[in-house]
């Protein structure tokens, strides 16, 4: 069994699908990085993939994209009961009220930005960047000189696009985490000592946040705080995945400029087209590639034997595009889902499992909603004109994006939407 480390490079995101056609399978084992791993797709693997306990992050992830995007003490490193019970303060702060009240200042910023922009030429993956930053630090309810420090230094959306890097530009994002981090904990000690956040935001619900001691005796009634540097992490958990949705907000742009029927369909009031198109976007474009997962004990699953500690690769991207699932998968269909009952194991681009028990990504609903306000405003609210530029997306870029950041001009509102 050779190394696939150089054909993972040159395939990217096609990776899976190409060797699961060369092994006439759902499934194949190959090595990564030196190390035996069994790659998967499709909802019987997510579904095995996430449910029961099988597997754990530990050791799942290369060091390079756990250092940029996670770090000690988060949630996504925690497993059982814990992972779940830290899920929940996330899922209360990206649902209901709160959620909605992020999807609010978001249209906010987003109006600001365009009125500031002047009409001039504009790249929509960094104005993206720029208002979801800006939205997500003011919902967070953080001081306005460490909001502004994270606009200045771009450092939440530099942690996302060096997720795929290696060497010396991912080292130099590291430590631009590790400052914000710093400035977060000191942040969290300064809130404990003189409370200032506004009720409810992320900042003094983190903040305030206790869980059962290092004991971890079950029902003891000993509960602390998280250590400042672990409530730094988490306040970054929610800070930096709102700023990657800019991606889907571009890729939504794309794919209005690409299908000009759905952006007259959906600027005529079509809402619930706006949902076809949101899940299609999420569905279609490139996001994460793979989730990593070591096995918990000795499985065997559809012949396969997985023996404790084994590593195995659960293709999101293959599995959204996986043609036992969906039909034309490569085609952008959002008809598609006219009628069609989501299944939590077969739209995984953030993953799979049920909400709260085995999924792993709090924030997607909110990154649907704020991707459905987002697609409104581009249809209902904005023009623009697209001038020539490079649109492609390569599949060989992690992550994915237009080569071009998708540059428009004259960016302005509708009359209707001024009025």
């Amino acid at each position: 069994m050779g190394d696939s480390s150089l054909r993972f490079v040159r395939d990217g995101y096609l990776f899976g699908t190409r060797g699961f056609r060369a092994a006439g399978s759902d499934r194949f084992r190959t090595r990564l990085l030196g190390r035996p791993v069994l790659v998967m797709r499709g909802a019987d693997s997510a579904r095995f993939f996430y449910e029961g306990g099988r597997f754990s992050r530990a050791g799942a992830m290369p060091r390079s994209v756990l250092k940029v995007l996670q770090d000690v003490g988060s949630v996504q490193s925690l497993e059982g009961d814990a992972h779940r019970r830290r899920k929940e303060l996330f899922i209360g702060l990206l649902s209901g009220p709160s959620g909605e009240a992020l999807v609010d200042r978001f249209r906010e910023e987003l109006r600001r930005a365009v009125a500031d922009s002047g009409g001039a030429e504009v790249v929509m993956l960094d104005l993206f960047h720029d208002v979801l930053t800006r939205a997500v630090t003011a919902w967070a309810g953080l001081p306005e000189s460490v909001s502004a420090d994270l606009r200045r230094s771009g450092v939440l959306a530099q942690m996302v696009e060096a997720a795929g890097m290696v060497g010396p530009g991912n080292w130099a994002v590291r430590w631009r985490r590790s400052a914000a981090e710093r400035m977060l904990a000191e942040t969290v000690v300064q809130e404990r000592a003189t409370p200032a956040a506004p009720d409810g935001s992320a900042l003094a619900v983190v903040a305030a946040y206790t869980e059962p001691d290092e004991s971890g005796r079950s029902g003891s009634a000993e509960e602390a705080p998280l250590p400042p540097e672990v409530a730094a992490v988490e306040l970054l958990n929610l800070l930096r995945p709102t700023v990657a949705i800019g991606r889907y907000l571009t890729f939504a742009a794309l794919a209005l400029h690409r299908h000009p029927g759905w952006r007259d369909d959906l600027a005529a009031g079509d809402d619930i087209g706006v949902r076809w198109f949101a899940q299609e976007v999420r569905r279609f474009y490139p996001f994460f590639p793979v989730i990593g997962g070591r096995a918990t004990r000795d499985l065997e699953w559809q012949g396969e034997r997985v023996r404790t500690g084994d590593w195995v690769l659960l293709d999101l991207y293959g599995t959204t595009h996986d043609p036992a699932i969906w039909e034309q998968p490569d085609r952008f269909l959002p008809q598609r889902f006219d009628g069609l009952i989501v299944e939590p194991n077969t739209l995984i681009p953030q993953g799979g499992g049920g909400m709260h028990a085995d999924h792993r990504c709090p924030g997607e609903p909110v990154t649907i909603d704020l991707l459905e306000e987002g697609i409104r405003m581009l249809t209902r609210e904005l023009q623009y004109e697209v001038p020539e530029q490079d649109l492609r997306v390569s599949l060989r870029t992690f992550p994915a994006r237009p080569e071009s950041g998708f540059v428009v001009k004259g960016l302005r509102e509708t009359q209707r939407a001024a009025a």
